[in-house]
């Protein structure tokens, strides 16, 4: 064949610096944003704070004004008055402190896993066998129900047990890698197989945990050696290899400190009966170019000159990654407030079912995009400080062919608990009855796991505590 030359036209996405930047802007929480803006600071010299004080992060005039911005000529009642900001939403109360000052609510492991599977490109079939798989899961991130017991749960989807552990398989492989292994071994096994092929001793650790992880310690290194055929040195490596991995995965999700805050994003109030957002006065900082410097350009030297302009560009991308992560930061919130406006009037049993493909889809975002936006972003409103996870919840199906959210089940399980005879309080059994007769069809099983999760005790405790 002869050498020739042809030509093609096609589209390749590009990840330039400032891509980069805006992508890596767009994760950082207000706390973080505010770190890599000190840092900018301090090495552009074209960069400074617009305004006199250094260092203070306030909502620019462009974010705060347009539609969620209070005219000033307009006349509000003393008590929708009180407290408020014309720019920014309403101002944190003396009684709030600092908005700072709210506890954060760590993840839970399942609403970690529930997370990643709403972000997984799985089929609506199997995300509701995967949401059944992680109901299951424990504390320490161990499958401990059988397959049998979970099928059986599904109800009328009636998957077989391939299909189950096909969407297994991809459960285990979330972060943390070996969640919702049913033995040791197993969750091992998947840890030693998300690493690389040519990592030392990888070989001989999924040899050790495929039989021999239970023989090892009686067998110590040379006794294992000499069953396996394997050098000394090689099992004495796949043992240290095993040794780094996490046996315990689920604990990596831990409990938060009592003194851990937020600071939140952005302010979501009520204003004559319509709900408003802006960007909280540390949900972006106020920077601009120094036009001193910027003027040094033209008359610098030659080389001074171009340090200037290398300079000078990166400030013009970092003030317009700045703009585009607020922009961002509130399409999103705007949409999740749209789609959620009962939860933050009535609480938790009026929120809907809502995932992340749901918000990419209606603002024409990727998932990815949505998924950064709202990553350790927290909304000050009428009901506290919450993360913007918060809005999502995965759904149980009801009788009428729509979804309840996971939460409202919850918020009706605390309801009928409330206003049960203390001397008989309702089993598991008679709540899933009771929510069945209420339209919301729902397990024993799950109702055992959202009272725990909500740390109600069982109904033989709350007899011995009446």
């Amino acid at each position: 064949m002869k050498p020739r030359l042809q030509t093609s036209l096609g589209q390749q996405l590009v990840m330039t610096p400032q891509l980069r930047q805006a992508i890596r802007l767009l994760q950082l929480s207000a706390v973080e944003l505010q770190a890599e803006m000190t840092e900018a600071l301090e090495t552009n010299p074209l960069l400074e704070w617009a305004d006199e004080e250094a260092g203070t992060l306030t909502a620019t005039p462009e974010a705060a004004a347009g539609d969620d911005a209070a005219p000033a000529e307009e006349r509000w009642d003393e008590a929708e008055l009180d407290g408020w900001s014309e720019r920014t939403g309403p101002a944190a109360s003396e009684d709030d402190g600092l908005a700072a000052e709210q506890v954060a609510e760590q993840d839970t492991l399942h609403d970690h896993l529930l997370w990643q599977l709403h972000l997984s490109p799985l089929s609506p079939r199997d995300r509701t066998i995967g949401a059944a798989l992680i109901e299951a899961v424990s504390e320490d991130g161990y499958l401990r129900e059988p397959l049998e017991a979970i099928i059986a749960s599904l109800g009328a989807l009636a998957p077989d047990e391939d299909e189950v552990l096909t969407v297994l398989h991809q459960i285990q492989h979330f972060d943390p890698v070996g969640v919702a292994a049913r033995s040791v071994a197993e969750c091992m096994g998947v840890q030693l197989g998300a690493l690389e092929a040519d990592t030392p001793g990888r070989a001989t650790a999924l040899r050790i945990v495929d039989g021999w992880l239970e023989r090892l310690p009686r067998l110590g290194a040379d006794g294992l050696a000499a069953e396996l055929g394997e050098p000394l040195t090689e099992v004495e490596a796949a043992i240290a290899l095993l040794l780094s991995l996490d046996p315990r995965p689920g604990a990596q999700l831990g409990a938060v400190s009592a003194d851990t805050y937020v600071t939140p994003d952005v302010v979501i109030w009520r204003q004559r009966g319509e709900w408003k957002v802006a960007l909280s006065d540390q949900g972006r900082p106020r920077l601009r170019i120094n036009r001193s410097y910027e003027s040094l350009v033209s008359r610098a030297s030659p080389a001074d000159a171009a340090y200037l302009r290398g300079h000078l560009q990166e400030a013009r991308w970092l003030l317009k990654n700045l703009e585009a992560r607020g922009e961002t930061l509130l399409r999103v919130t705007r949409c999740l407030v749209r789609r959620q406006c009962g939860f933050l009037e009535f609480g938790d049993g009026a929120l809907r079912p809502l995932t992340l493909r749901e918000v990419a889809a209606e603002l024409g975002l990727h998932e990815s995009t949505v998924s950064r936006a709202i990553a350790r972003k927290y909304a000050r409103t009428p009901r506290g400080t919450l993360p913007l996870r918060a809005f999502f919840a995965s759904g149980v199906a009801d009788g009428n062919g729509e979804e309840t959210s996971s939460a409202a089940v919850q918020a009706m399980i605390r309801q009928l608990v409330a206003a049960e005879n203390p001397r008989r309080p309702l089993s598991d059994a008679k709540l899933a009855e009771t929510l069945r007769a209420a339209g919301v069809p729902v397990a024993r099983r799950t109702v055992a796991k959202y009272r725990e999760s909500i740390g109600i005790p069982s109904s033989q405790d709350r007899v011995r505590m009446a």
